[in-house]
């Protein structure tokens, strides 16, 4: 009999300590989905901050461009172009 009560201790040990470290991992998933989430959010928000760099960075190439730098001067007569177009076709919309 005896044999048979340290099979179940031993057994009844090996399953707290199992549950023990299933608390420990979900415990541990917890923390990392909330880091995940945390990073995801820090993501999105350097996109949009980037993403507005590079428009100020257009809008300062535009203004260079108007201010005689010989840089990008085909994209500013290409934008005055298409500017102009979306113009011309605002005018001829209204006079039908």
């Amino acid at each position: 009999m005896s044999k048979i009560e340290d099979v179940v201790d031993s057994l009844e040990n090996k399953i707290s300590k199992v549950l023990h470290k299933l608390e420990v991992l979900k415990q541990t998933n917890a923390n990392i989905s909330q880091e995940l989430a945390l990073q995801q959010q820090k993501s999105i928000q350097q996109q949009e901050e980037l993403s507005s760099w590079v428009e100020k960075h257009e809008a300062l190439k535009m203004a260079n461009s108007l201010l005689g730098s010989d840089e990008n001067n085909r994209e500013t007569k290409l934008k005055i172009n298409t500017l102009i177009r979306d113009i011309d076709h605002c005018i001829s919309q209204l006079s039908e």
